[in-house]
């Protein structure tokens, strides 16, 4: 049986508290983020549906489910932070897959931008894959 990867799709957390003795701050506190649970829970099956749109040209299998997808989080400003890697760093379409992600990010009810950083830190291994994908694959 293989282990499945625990994926961070949306980190809420809130931002680290300055030190005591850092200092006056300089500028201004940003709004709280004033979404509900049911809001969040939405974004979040919203956000792995629209990830679920965006397919590998060369892989019958979507990111999400290929283990593309590496972390999600959701700024105060309602701004899509992704970071994703590819199958291999001289994929075809390197240049043009953050965009599609990008663009599907930004179909999102709640999501006013998204902003994707291509990592290859870790490497992608076919253990980031899903049993869907390994199942569609023929790996299992």
């Amino acid at each position: 049986m293989t282990e499945t990867v625990k994926r961070d799709l949306i980190d809420l957390s809130p931002p680290a508290l300055p030190q005591a003795d850092a200092g006056p701050e300089t500028t201004e506190p940003k709004a709280e983020l004033t979404l509900s649970d049911a809001e969040i829970t939405r974004i979040t099956d919203d956000v792995v549906a629209a990830m679920k749109t965006v397919f590998d040209p060369e892989i019958p299998v979507d990111i999400y489910e290929l283990g593309l997808i590496y972390k999600v989080d959701l700024e105060d400003d309602h701004t899509l932070k992704i970071d994703m890697t590819l199958t291999a760093p001289g994929c075809p379409v390197a240049g043009e897959m953050p965009v599609w992600v990008r663009d599907a990010a930004e179909t999102v009810d709640g999501i006013d931008k998204a902003i994707v950083n291509l990592v290859f830190d870790p490497p992608w291994t076919p253990d980031r894959m899903t049993d869907e994908a390994r199942l569609a694959l023929n790996m299992l």
